[in-house]
């Protein structure tokens, strides 16, 4: 085994190894930035050190300051984690080559397969069918355009070296074409450090099914089983489950046998999980993971292997313990991701800030991976997912009711959440039915009645007010009172104004108990409305961004005449891509930043008169 295991990565995924190595008794090792000095995985290993800067690229993807990070600590084992280096040969090759071991599989395969375009040739080698795309980097709009008016609308373009959405684009028209490339090649670039893309056809209703593998360096290659992560937004996974439901066993088995037949065609040792299109009865080979995924915790549950004890295991040349005969699946689990993200009005805007509070859920089969405890900070520079809640039931009714009444008890203030988001497709009856696919969420739910949990607890304190301004202004507030001895809770709205705020106190106290206080004591104002992505004064045509960001684009210039709905900048938040567009018609007065300057929400970036 093993002996001190440094983790290349920070959040969630950090502590998760963290865990692992602690109960195998390997000493773990961390790295963090200048922003992560006081972060959760930093407090929980048993060293840290620094790689300074405060973007990824300066110093999550920063490989001298990685390796620097090795020597020093003396680790003989660098796991890293998903996302930042996890699917990157030279990284692999240069721990390799610094005498350590590269907790992952050998540079080769990640080169064969983390490439998506060299993994769709060698999965056609091993007789697994692709989703129709090409199979070599886009250069120029015109393969785009010149793909969709073949093969029909919309296409889409993806990251190379990439997953989880990032880098991914749907292309609806030829129109859309550069446009789209330019931005998937900037995600891929800021995400992965590798700006190549490619094309691929986008089926018209799929679900999104993969395929957990383990490999050890004997030979040993077997299917743990599979995961539905069909629940997508911007093509990035909501909720994730296993088994996948109303999956014929026939094709689950043929599914599990491609997915080891991929894995011995690059020679895979590990942990990996081969990705498939499924749509009408037939599956499509869609790319490999070379790495641990997100939502590796359901199959966790649902086959009582540790995934990560595994990848140590593997690293330290230990065989796999279990056969393929002997795998045995009990019951369903659900994982949700709880993301920083803003849902009211169906927005979803990257919300970064400090936890103010973190109560966690509670009860039997419930499993919370978090990468923040209270009081930490959610940067706007890193990936926004806070934590995975995991859910285990007998059956996928009871797992989804367990993961309702969980979510529901999970309380997060200080950053919006998706919390309200994920209780509305659990409890919508397609999902409730298994009939749901990877485009059901864009395009068949409305989140726009949503309202973000961060609102709904400043309506609750009575810091949003209905009326406007004035004697008729009123504030919600939520009270409690008790009649015959029976306690109850009431959201009421109060009228506000010098006669009211002069008033004694009712007794009628808040759920902290204390007495309630009108929101104009507190100083507290109206929410700004904004747009789906931005945000105007009507009345003096300035153009506002909604969160804290950098700007990385600006597409108007002084004396531009612009539309209602237009975009004016592009803003990068959380390793996402936000079109900041104008609520007013008119000409371009003002622009008051410029590609690389950094903003907060309410900034003023355009005028519009």
């Amino acid at each position: 085994m093993l002996n001190k295991v440094l983790i290349a990565n920070r959040g969630e995924i950090a502590v998760r190894v963290i865990r692992a190595c602690k109960e195998l008794g390997v000493a773990s090792v961390a790295v963090y930035s200048e922003l992560d000095r006081d972060a959760l995985h930093v407090r929980m290993a048993d060293e840290a050190y620094s790689l300074g800067g405060q973007t990824a690229a300066e110093s999550y993807l920063n490989t001298e300051a990685v390796l620097d990070a090795v020597r020093r600590s003396g680790a003989d084992g660098v796991h890293p984690g998903y996302g930042f280096f996890s699917e990157n040969a030279d990284f692999a090759r240069a721990i390799q080559g610094a005498g350590v071991t590269f907790i992952g599989p050998p540079a080769k395969a990640i080169e064969a397969m983390g490439d998506k375009i060299s993994a769709r040739h060698a999965a056609e080698k091993a007789g697994v069918a692709g989703v129709p795309g090409r199979s070599d980097p886009l250069v120029d709009p015109a393969e785009v355009i010149g793909f969709g008016n073949e093969h029909g609308w919309p296409v889409a373009i993806k990251a190379a070296f990439g997953g989880g959405g990032r880098g991914m684009k749907v292309v609806n028209s030829p129109e859309e074409a550069p446009a789209a490339m330019e931005s998937a090649q900037r995600e891929a670039q800021a995400y992965f450090g590798r700006p190549e893309i490619y094309l691929e056809r986008y089926l018209s209703w799929p679900r999104h099914i993969e395929m957990q593998i383990l490999c050890d360096t004997h030979g040993n290659a077997i299917w743990l089983g599979e995961r539905d992560c069909s629940s997508q937004r911007r093509h990035q996974k909501l909720i994730e489950e296993s088994p996948a439901p109303l999956l014929p066993v026939e094709i689950r088995t043929r599914m599990g046998e491609a997915a080891v037949r991929v894995a011995a065609a690059c020679k895979y040792v590990g942990a990996g999980t081969v990705e498939f299109l499924y749509q009408d009865g037939e599956f499509y080979f869609l790319e490999m993971n070379t790495r641990l995924q997100v939502e590796h915790p359901v199959t966790e549950l649902v086959t009582g292997i540790d995934l990560v004890e595994w990848q140590l295991r593997v690293a330290s040349g230990e065989p796999l313990g279990f056969t393929q005969q002997s795998i045995v699946h009990s019951g369903h689990a659900i994982e949700v991701r709880i993301n920083a993200e803003d849902p009211a009005g169906g927005k979803f805007l990257p919300s970064p800030g400090t936890i103010t509070r973190l109560r966690p859920p509670g009860g039997p089969w419930v499993r919370l991976d978090s990468g923040y405890d209270e009081g930490d900070t959610i940067s706007q520079y890193y990936d926004n997912l806070i934590a995975k809640l995991i859910v285990w039931g007998p059956t996928r009714e009871i797992a989804r009711k367990r993961m309702i009444r969980a979510l529901e008890e999970t309380a997060i203030e200080g950053v919006a959440t998706t919390i309200p988001a994920d209780l509305y497709i659990l409890a919508h009856p397609e999902f409730a039915s298994g009939t749901h696919s990877t485009r059901w969420v864009e395009e068949k739910l409305s989140f726009e009645p949503l309202q973000s949990n961060a609102e709904a607890k400043l309506k609750a304190a009575g810091s949003l007010t209905e009326g406007g301004a004035g004697s008729g202004e009123k504030v919600l507030r939520e009270v409690t009172a008790e009649v015959d001895g029976r306690r109850y809770q009431l959201k009421l709205w109060v009228p506000t104004g010098p006669e009211q705020e002069s008033r004694p106190s009712t007794g009628v106290s808040s759920p902290t108990g204390r007495p309630t206080t009108p929101a104009s004591r507190r100083g507290a104002r109206p929410a700004r409305s904004v747009s789906a992505s931005g945000g105007s004064g009507l009345a003096t045509g300035e153009v506002t961004v909604p969160m804290q960001g950098t700007i990385i684009k600006v597409l108007v210039s002084k004396g531009d005449a612009v539309e209602v709905g237009q975009t004016v900048c592009v803003l990068e938040a959380m390793k996402m891509e936000n079109a900041i567009q104008t609520e007013k018609a008119g000409t371009v007065t003002k622009i008051k930043v410029s590609p690389g300057d950094t903003v907060g929400p309410g900034d003023v970036v355009v005028v519009v008169e």
